[in-house]
């Protein structure tokens, strides 16, 4: 019998090989076949060629959890394109930010984004606008695309993903992969052994897609697990009671969650748990953010050992911990993959050894950019290696640990203080629903460590909710790290990813406090 590995993969020889084969189950738009998501795709093909957009041009899409995404990132991909998925909590001017940077050609928008179009066009005048939906004074793209052939576009060549970082510690930065060369088919095929890094089993799907599809992990998540005939399961947002009763209804097995997405399900109630089959789940992965220790043991504990983590970057992959490699080194983010050298670096550049924390580089050998900023791009490089902004370290195995950002850590007293480390203790406390802990400067200590806690909607913020949780801390950490300040918020900013928006976070606390100074 035929190993599952040896057949056609990828999404294009699925598509004609097992043109009724599911490939969306469910969405807000309905589902689809592998076949028919392909009709879908060479007909925007051939709209974007239409509308002048030539190999090595720029499209980009706006649009909430749903088919458009994907039908335009793999129209992309057949026509030569470059495909910018954007971040649907742009600003007017970020959004036109990225388009005069990027030089887009086409931008698809949803018509829930109307507004953040005024002023696109004095910025970008050449820029074709096409909305999902009805949009005053825009072509629809469902009449744009209504006539036109389902069949693939001419000169047909591989295209290749464009994304910008959320721009949690600075302006967005934008990291465009190069076209690759060869046939399109082949290429979606050679992809799919991006599964194969997660054990996503050919055809042995469904799976579950639940955070923002714009964001680049979503996404090549996604796009791997159609790679492997993983048909998918869309979530418009993200809600967690709802996620469980979908994994029981479809029998989910493969999934790309982030951290604040499991700290989320362990606060549902235990009945409410307990109500909900997961057993059909065989690998979920997670990253972009850290997951707090006592966060992911309760959820291996729950889920069982299918938990995989990876770290790096749209400027690129660097690590794997397998389920079983965690459980014996728990909160390691894993290896270096193959091709990838991970080193720690001091302040002066100097390799430092097992167990000593540093600067977090990265060299696979061919390094990356930033779109149209070689400033920024230089920042990040020491020689060939390129940092992503993380403070750790190895252990004697090579198996690398997180500390924290390195523009997030705080020193206090000429000590350092991690925040991701404080932040994990108290969302071990069952009346925090979020935290996130900032520096704020001091006279003495020249800063402080300050807590920003979103309480769970039973409790009211209160001295004795401050002093429990300061206790709490005390119990669990070095003096030195427990928070001296406190303030309790009806929210925290983060990213689709699950990442604080620290920078926001801090300028908002430090304004507040020369307000009432």
């Amino acid at each position: 019998m035929d190993h599952p590995w040896d057949r056609r993969l990828g999404f294009w020889w699925i598509a004609e090989d097992s043109p009724d084969a599911p490939a969306i189950l469910d969405s807000a738009n309905g589902s689809r076949t592998y076949g028919e998501l392909a009709g879908d795709a060479h007909q925007l093909a051939n709209l974007f060629r239409s509308l002048g957009a030539e190999h090595g041009d720029v499209i980009a899409v706006l649009a909430d959890n749903g088919t458009t995404l994907i039908e335009c990132s793999l129209a992309a991909q057949e026509s030569g394109l470059h495909f910018i998925p954007l971040n649907t909590h742009l600003t007017a001017n970020e959004l036109a930010a990225i388009m005069e940077h990027s030089g887009a050609k086409v931008l698809v928008v949803g018509e829930r984004f109307a507004e953040l179009l005024d002023g696109l066009d004095a910025v970008a005048p050449e820029l074709v606008v096409l909305s999902v939906g009805s949009i005053p004074g825009r072509l629809s793209l469902a009449d744009a695309r209504a006539d036109l052939p389902r069949t693939p576009p001419p000169d047909r060549k591989p295209g290749s993903l464009f994304v910008y970082t959320s721009g949690t510690t600075g302006k967005p930065k934008g990291v465009r992969r190069p076209i690759p060369d060869g046939d399109v088919g082949e290429i979606a095929n050679d992809a799919a052994l991006f599964g194969r890094a997660f054990d996503f089993r050919p055809f042995g799907g469904p799976m579950l897609v639940s955070t923002g599809m714009f964001h680049g992990g979503s996404h090549s998540y996604y796009m791997g697990g159609l790679n492997v005939g993983h048909a998918l399961v869309i979530m418009p947002k993200f809600d967690p009671e709802r996620a469980l009763q979908l994994i029981e209804q479809h029998r989910v097995t493969t999934g790309y969650m982030v951290p604040t997405q499991f700290h989320r399900l362990l606060q549902l109630p235990a009945e409410v748990r307990d109500r909900y089959d997961v057993s059909s789940l065989h690998s979920i992965v997670h990253s972009a953010a850290p997951c707090p220790r006592p966060v992911k043991e309760q959820m291996m504990a729950w889920w069982g050992p299918v938990i995989w983590e990876t770290y790096g970057g749209m400027e690129g992959a660097a690590t794997i911990a397998k389920p079983h490699r965690w459980l014996e080194k728990p909160g390691t983010v894993g290896r270096a993959i193959k091709g990838m050298r991970i080193t720690i670096l001091d302040d002066d550049d100097n390799e430092l050894p097992p167990g000593e924390v540093g600067h977090i580089y990265l060299d696979n050998g061919v390094g990356f950019s930033y779109h149209d900023d070689p400033e920024q791009t230089q920042s990040v490089f020491r020689g060939q290696r390129f940092s992503l902004g993380d403070m750790g370290h190895l252990d004697e195995d090579g198996y690398l640990f997180i500390s924290d950002r390195a523009k997030d850590m705080i020193i206090t007293g000429g000590t350092n203080v991690y925040p991701a480390e404080i932040e994990a203790t108290l969302l071990q406390h069952p009346a925090v629903h979020d935290a996130g802990v900032i520096g704020i400067p001091d006279p003495d200590w020249g800063e402080t460590v300050t807590a920003l806690v979103q309480l769970t909607p039973d409790v009211t913020p209160s001295d004795e909710i401050q002093t429990e949780l300061t206790s709490f801390c005390k119990e669990r950490l070095a003096s030195y790290k427990v928070p001296r300040r406190w303030e309790f918020r009806a929210d925290l900013p983060r990213t689709e990813a699950g990442k604080l928006y620290k920078r926001k976070i801090r300028e908002e606390y430090v304004a507040a406090m020369e307000t009432t100074s």
